[in-house]
């Protein structure tokens, strides 16, 4: 196996439980607000809708078709039109009240801090993300994750999105470092590890759900544990 000195990790659905965090302030909003009298009448109908659009949204962000501000201000009345609620009665501080609420929420995935802590020992380790400067340091601090790491990139500081190969050099003129020395592990096949590809980064698909994808990543695993069997 070749030698890494630094370990870029995702942050979203690869260390931060993206998908309970997000469902625990879904859930909280629906009560606090009643949005069953706004039109949505039940939590499983909300729900299903805000993962359809936020996908699509984030899907379109990622390459360049939607910008942050418009991404936030159009994802909720999106939501709520898909659910058949009445968008037009969204409370005005609904998003910055959803993004509060999930940037606050600690659940991470199973032993990533054991395995963060075993990495940190004989890696320099780094995130790099294509989600936003103030979510993501709220999140990783939350969790308790902010500790483990050395360097944070993100889309918004470098004006690149993953894959672009960009988000990646900027990480690397950083650190001081050459593509060789480096290894991405993520979840996604598309921004994570086509982007690493591109960077002539080798890479690790997360892969708990056991997808199959096109692409050949260098390495693949299904739970974090594994990382210690891999580096």
């Amino acid at each position: 196996m070749k030698t890494y000195q630094h370990l870029f990790f995702d942050l979203d659905h690869t260390l931060w439980d993206y998908d309970r965090n997000v469902s625990e302030s879904l859930s909280e909003l629906y009560q606090i607000y009643e949005l069953q009298n706004l039109g949505i009448p039940t939590f499983e109908l909300f729900s299903a809708s805000f993962h359809h659009i936020n996908f699509q949204l984030w899907d379109w962000y990622n390459v360049g078709k939607i910008d942050k501000v418009n991404l936030r201000k159009e994802r909720f009345p999106r939501i709520f039109s898909h659910a058949g609620g009445r968008h037009d009665a969204i409370p005005a501080e609904f998003e910055e009240d959803f993004m509060s609420r999930t940037s606050s929420k600690p659940h991470v995935f199973p032993h990533a801090k054991e395995i963060l802590t075993y990495l940190k020992a004989k890696y320099r380790l780094h995130v790099i993300t294509n989600g936003f400067n103030e979510s993501q340091a709220k999140k990783m601090k939350s969790a308790g994750l902010d500790g483990f790491f050395e360097l944070v990139v993100t889309s918004e500081t470098t004006g690149h999105k993953k894959p672009d190969p960009r988000i990646f050099q900027y990480a690397m003129e950083q650190l001081v470092t050459e593509s060789d020395s480096c290894l991405m592990i993520g979840d996604n096949p598309d921004s994570d590890i086509l982007g690493a590809q591109r960077a002539r980064i080798d890479q690790v698909f997360f892969n708990p759900e056991r997808k199959i994808i096109t692409l050949k990543p260098t390495y693949e695993i299904c739970h974090l544990r594994e990382l210690e069997d891999l580096l």
